[in-house]
């Protein structure tokens, strides 16, 4: 007979993307016996779902890329500086075969729930497929933008042709060519899409509730001198990461809005606006997210730009947000987003002056018409960050679902961890640094601390490790003090909990760490010097 107080696994990883990957790396390093669980047919993540027109980093792809190995570093070449989902699949895919990590990883398995065994101290893992395993430690590695969310839209399953979230497009090649199109939503996402499709269809109908502010991503193939510049400077280029506050190489213009002179503030923004990803935003004066009346300035800046590049002014209006300020939701970049609608055949619907009423078997059906496609595209985003959890089913030693614990809101302990769930560490998990920086940056961070803690305990003789109430609540403090300073704590987004789409998600909550990465690692550099003060080790 077996003995049932030990464990299958010392560890169980739940999701082998871009976080899965590296955590398995490091725990294969460890000599730990683990195993990755992944819901997909293969590795990747979010690179393996979204195989949307048009799906790209907008982080510089050699930023993107794992630091971890120079051998790594030097034999991938980056064909672009912003990578598309082909690429990064296969990049994904030669890592996990370069460090032999395919035979530690299960595909097709589901996870539906997780219970926690007090007694034994280990967690019970049920999966669809009927399996139980056991595991000392589960570390979740689901992503934060893994949730699709549908429209709350009267008849979405009655439309008798295609149609589909943009996580899931399907793998095999799609005819665009003379269908009528729609899209909904222009999110990032929905941003990327329609630009890619906008030349390739007959006729392209967006359906657009809030626009979003888009910047130009300025991409291009990188070539033979850059790769070499590249692989000769990556020290630098991920020193550059580590010290900036979103851990991009954009680190921001350290003077104030107000201490320059006009003409020099819009020679920047000018600047700026010419270079590639993400500089528009994070390399801005420091107080452009901070302080409104800097904002409202470079808001009407950008609005300026977009009414140059679309040519009737309506449109253009249509646009351009009125209800935040750039940079108080997460940006979109984007390539000829903007020209696509100077398209003849391309069409934008504004929802807040005629509804959709219903998806209909012929289309969708507005307030003031019913419109016929071929196709219609769900742009419609993510149950960011706690979806993936709340759709697995975890339980507490004391019978309590994470997902109640979680309703009003999802406190945690450095994103690590959360009280009443020992032995449940979390990758990227809510009020985390992982989710609000370029996110292989922070998964790093994130994976070798959890892997220095499991060692730590191993060293020590502990078997259980369980955030403490008070440490929870003091981290929540502090994440809501960091809110504070930045005007994205007013705005409606996926950074603040909002999302129309899913029951009780419209009201404020904490979900990501603001306070940059450099305060973020610190404070988990003060913790485990402490014993890992705040936790209780057993």
């Amino acid at each position: 007979m077996s003995d049932q107080t030990q464990p299958q696994h010392e560890a169980i990883v739940i999701g082998a993307g871009v976080a899965g990957i590296y955590q398995m790396y490091k725990l294969q390093e460890l000599g730990i016996d683990a195993t990755v669980l992944e819901a997909a047919d293969g590795p990747g993540g979010t690179w393996y779902w979204n195989r949307y027109p048009g799906a790209r980093f907008d982080s510089e792809s050699y930023t993107y890329g794992y630091s971890f190995s120079k051998e790594l570093l030097g034999e991938w070449e980056w064909s672009e500086h912003f990578a598309g989902q082909p690429e990064t699949l296969r990049y994904l895919n030669h890592v996990v075969d370069k460090f032999d990590l395919r035979r530690h990883m299960q595909f097709g398995c589901k996870v539906q729930g997780a219970s926690f065994d007090e007694q034994n101290c280990y967690w019970t893992v049920n999966l669809e497929d009927g399996r139980k395993l056991t595991t000392r430690f589960l570390l979740t590695a689901i992503g934060m933008l893994s949730a699709a969310t549908m429209p709350k839209i009267e008849g979405v399953d009655s439309f008798e042709g295609d149609s589909w979230h943009t996580y899931y497009w399907p793998h095999e090649p799609v005819d665009l060519a003379g269908k009528r199109v729609a899209v909904v939503g222009t999110g990032a996402t929905g941003v990327q899409v329609i630009a890619e499709i906008a030349d390739k269809v007959g006729e392209l109908t967006v359906f657009q509730r809030r626009p979003n502010w888009c910047a130009p991503l300025h991409n291009d193939r990188i070539d033979e001198r850059t790769q070499a510049e590249i692989k000769a400077t990556y020290d630098e280029i991920f020193e550059l990461c580590r010290r900036s506050p979103g851990g991009f190489i954009h680190a921001p213009d350290q003077r104030k809005f107000r201490d320059v002179p006009e003409e020099e503030r819009l020679a920047l923004w000018q600047k700026l606006y010419e270079t590639p990803g993400f500089s528009k935003w994070m390399s801005n004066f420091i107080d452009v997210g901070i302080d409104p009346e800097a904002n409202a300035e470079y808001s009407a800046f950008i609005a300026n730009k977009i009414r140059e590049r679309v040519h009737d002014p309506i449109t253009a209006e249509k646009l351009i947000p009125k209800d935040h300020g750039f940079g108080t939701r997460r940006v979109p970049l984007e390539t000829r987003y903007f020209e696509a609608y100077n398209r003849d055949n391309v069409h934008l619907i504004d929802i807040n002056e005629t509804p959709i009423e219903r998806i209909t078997p012929k289309g969708i059906r507005t307030s003031y018409q019913e419109f016929e496609f071929d196709l219609i595209i769900y742009a419609t985003g993510f149950d960011a960050i706690t979806g993936a959890f709340d759709r697995i089913n975890f339980t507490g030693p004391g019978g309590l679902p994470l997902r109640d614990k979680w309703s009003q809101s999802p406190d945690t302990f450095l994103g690590v961890q959360t009280a009443g769930f020992p032995n449940l560490l979390m990758l990227s998990g809510p009020q985390g640094g992982s989710v609000s920086t370029n996110y292989p940056r922070g998964i790093e961070t994130s994976v070798n601390w959890i892997s220095d803690l499991l060692t730590y305990m191993r060293e020590h003789g502990y078997r259980r490790v369980e955030a403490q109430a008070q440490a929870e609540q003091e981290w929540r403090q502090h994440v809501q003090e960091m809110y504070q300073f930045q005007l994205m704590s007013k705005i409606k987004s996926w950074m603040t909990g909002y999302n129309s789409n899913v029951e009780d998600h419209d009201r404020i909550r904490f979900m990501i760490y603001p306070g940059g990465a450099p305060r973020y690692r610190q404070r988990l550099s003060e913790v485990a010097q402490n014993g890992y003060e705040g936790f209780s080790l057993s």
